[in-house]
């Protein structure tokens, strides 16, 4: 079964427009655990605008599942990853000023620069996994980085899974299909929801891990977020 890690960005976004403690991010890390998530993704930014240095820290011993940081690999966020030591580091290239991520790895052109960073990551033991658009000819740079895993960049399909699904889908199953020829996991996400989520899971082979934030936090707002979890993993589970 594909793993749901939750991305608990939203949860901070909320507490910090009003400050203080409210709605927290480790409780909300706890009960999404309790509820059945099997991972808890956090993508730390350089203006800390959601998620927080300190909840990094605060986080790590909370998150007994797998715990998952997501940013641009800068000297700062690097050194913060080697220091927590999360299960997996997802490699995003997000400038700065980005709302969301919008863009995977030019890994060829990026190619020496990932060597390095991600030798720094397995050398701790860390499983690195790099963000990437549904494109075959990107993948053979993707496993000449040393990275273990891709993570699919979903919002394309997101966005056109109700026009044409099944075009929507082709990218996505040629580039899951070329990780699989080369040995690398894939993992997905970006704008999936409860609406696209399994006909995605059901097409794509190999699909480890899709990290669901927004759509899910959310749809929460309405359904209760334990009923949400379960929502989504049932989306996921293959009878």
């Amino acid at each position: 079964m594909t793993k749901l890690s939750v991305n608990i960005n939203k949860i901070a976004t909320i507490r910090n427009a009003r400050g203080g403690e409210i709605p927290s991010v480790t409780e909300a890390a706890i009960k999404l655990q309790e509820f059945g998530a099997q991972g808890i993704t956090i993508h730390p930014r350089p203006d800390q605008r959601h998620i927080t240095r300190k909840d990094v820290y605060d986080l790590k011993p909370l998150v007994h599942t797998e715990f998952n940081i997501e940013g641009n690999p800068h000297r700062a966020f690097i050194d913060m990853v080697l220091e927590v030591k999360p299960e997996q580091v997802t490699l995003v290239p997000d400038g700065e000023d980005a709302i969301t991520s919008n863009a995977g790895w030019d890994c060829e052109y990026n190619l020496e620069f990932l060597k390095l960073v991600i030798a720094e990551f397995k050398n701790a033991g860390i499983r690195t996994s790099i963000f990437l658009d549904p494109n075959p000819e990107m993948v053979k740079y993707a496993k000449e980085t040393g990275a273990d895993r891709i993570e699919l960049y979903t919002e394309a399909y997101a966005t056109n899974y109700s026009k044409n699904k099944e075009e929507a889908i082709k990218p996505y199953i040629e580039t899951a299909l070329e990780a699989e020829k080369y040995g690398l996991g894939v993992n997905a996400g970006h704008d999936l929801s409860l609406e696209n989520l399994k006909y995605f899971a059901d097409q794509i082979p190999n699909l480890l891990e899709v990290s669901i934030g927004h759509a899910l936090i959310s749809e929460a707002l309405y359904m209760g977020l334990e009923n949400t979890v379960q929502a989504y993993l049932k989306r996921l589970a293959k009878w």
